[in-house]
């Protein structure tokens, strides 16, 4: 069985005294999920988030992590650099990353393969704009997306990763797709991996849907059979809001 594992993306939100605040307030609110917690805060914000979450259920990640261990890199924030501050997880390839910051499938592929290295799990996200599932090729795109951005990751290595689905139109829109869009979607993927990695392997691997999943939705999202968790945007900015998500009701039965 695939534990489900619930991650609040922060994005750039929060200063230190805001992430205490926050914190504080979700921590008691989520102490008996049935998933994992983690929250993926800015960096600025890791040791504090590290240091109050320290004897709790959640787990802290940064946003983002270098390819390159140390060197003329600026602006970049290194695997050795977070896992001294306590942090678990790296998000790789969001797609406000692609679409701000330049990166690509490439890219990806090096960061996800140094944090897997440095003992780091990895949530890699990939998914479709608004014009290329209009266009019919979100299968097309989420595969190559998988199939560059994981080259050289062994079998082995995939146990340290989360994949995330991210629609691109659903983030940060309010929009979302249907739970069976969602579903068809994430099992698509799982197919994917099993031509990379085999059943047994494919099976294992734990896929988020990242595309708006909230307080109403996360439910009927959750109860779908091959999406085990979510990446959640904004509604992880409101301890309440968060909670219910990590909260579900698990309609599987």
């Amino acid at each position: 069985m695939r534990k489900p594992i619930i991650a609040g993306n922060w994005k750039m939100n929060n200063t230190v005294s805001q992430t205490s605040a926050l914190l504080n307030q979700l921590i008691p609110l989520v102490k008996d999920a049935a998933c994992e917690v983690v929250v993926c805060v800015p960096f600025t914000s890791l040791f504090e988030a590290v240091r109050l979450t320290k004897g709790t259920n959640i787990a802290v990640g940064a946003q983002n992590v270098a390819w390159a261990e140390k060197g003329a890199f600026t602006g970049e924030i290194s695997a050795d650099m977070l896992i001294e501050t306590g942090a678990k997880y790296a998000v790789i390839g969001h797609s406000e990353r692609r679409q701000y910051f330049g990166e690509t499938d490439e890219s990806v592929n090096k960061r996800l393969n140094t944090a897997v290295g440095k003992g780091l799990k990895a949530i890699v996200c990939v998914g479709e704009t608004l014009a290329e599932r209009e266009g019919g090729i979100t299968e097309k795109v989420v595969k190559a997306q998988i199939e560059n951005g994981f080259k050289g990751v062994s079998a082995a290595d995939l146990q340290s990763v989360i994949l995330a689905y991210e629609p691109v139109w659903a983030i940060g829109t309010g929009k979302t797709a249907t739970p069976q869009d969602a579903q068809n979607t994430v099992s698509y993927i799982r197919g994917v991996f099993t031509s990379l990695y085999g059943t047994q392997n494919a099976n294992a691997l734990r896929i988020q849907y990242g595309g708006s999943m909230n307080a109403a939705n996360a439910d009927e999202l959750m109860a779908q059979p091959d999406i085990d968790g979510g990446l959640i945007g904004g509604a992880s900015l409101n301890a309440a809001d968060f909670a219910r998500v990590v909260m579900y009701k698990n309609l599987r039965g």
